[in-house]
This record gives structure tokens, C-alpha cells and sequence, in this order.
């Protein structure tokens, strides 16, 4: 693990993104799947998983979050996914933002993978983190 314990405290802020395609059908009935809503169940993992991620990445320093937030946007064939992070810490929280919307986009593929065999999951990426000094 990095030594940060020398670098002074700051508000930092992550974002990051998922796509996960699939039929038109399949997107329509996200919220009515035989396992129940993969909105809701989705939003939640991805929000718990980002509570654990140094347990996850090895290496990874644990923070203490002071929010997140994973949002699912249904599309046509596709369901976008976004999530953030924030922490008052001396590390950054891409990591936790990474996470939540990777396994936002795994809970909607397993819980529609039943009706639909050719969904794909791509395009994980960092779309912003930030620093701020803290007072």
C-alpha cells in the first residue's frame, strides 16, 4: 500500500461510468424481471460494493465515504450507468466510483441474463475526479 499519511487531508470527488447493452425488449422490462427490478437492485449493489472496495482491490486504501450515488439511465438497448464518490481523505476515490458502476452493470446482467443471453458490458472509464483543500 502507498504511504499517504503525509499528505494533508482534502475533499475529493470521483465519477465514472458503465454501459451495458442489450435488446430493446430486454431494456424495456428491467423492472419486471423474473428476479424483480434490476433498477433498484442494481443501484443499491452498486452502492454497497463501493462501500467495500479495499476489500476488493487489493491494495487499496479504505476510506471513510461520505457519499455515493449510483444512477441507471435506461436507453434504448442500453442502460448507462453513472456513480460517484466523495471523501474527505488523502487518497482518491476513483477506485470506489469504478467499482459501484462496474457492479451496478454485473447486477443488471445477472439479473437479466435469464432473457436476454447476448447483453454485452463495456466502456468502464473515469469520467472526473477533483481535490479540494479541506478549510
Amino acid at each position: 500500500m502507498v504511504d499517504v499519511g503525509g499528505k494533508p487531508l482534502s475533499r475529493r470527488r470521483a465519477r465514472a461510468r458503465a454501459t451495458i447493452r442489450m435488446s430493446v425488449e430486454t431494456a424495456a422490462r428491467l423492472s419486471s424481471l423474473p428476479k424483480g427490478d434490476a433498477l433498484a437492485t442494481a443501484q443499491l449493489a452498486g452502492i454497497m460494493a463501493a462501500k467495500r472496495t479495499s476489500e476488493l482491490i487489493p491494495l487499496c486504501h479504505p476510506l471513510p465515504l461520505s457519499h455515493v450515488a449510483v444512477e441507471l439511465e435506461v436507453g434504448e438497448g442500453a442502460v448507462e450507468i453513472e456513480a460517484s464518490a466523495e471523501t474527505t481523505a488523502q487518497t482518491g476515490v476513483e477506485m470506489e466510483a469504478l467499482v459501484a458502476a462496474t457492479v451496478a452493470a454485473l447486477t443488471v446482467y445477472d439479473m437479466a441474463k435469464a432473457v436476454d443471453s447476448g447483453m454485452q458490458i463495456g466502456a468502464v472509464e473515469l469520467v472526473e475526479k477533483t481535490k479540494e483543500p479541506v478549510g
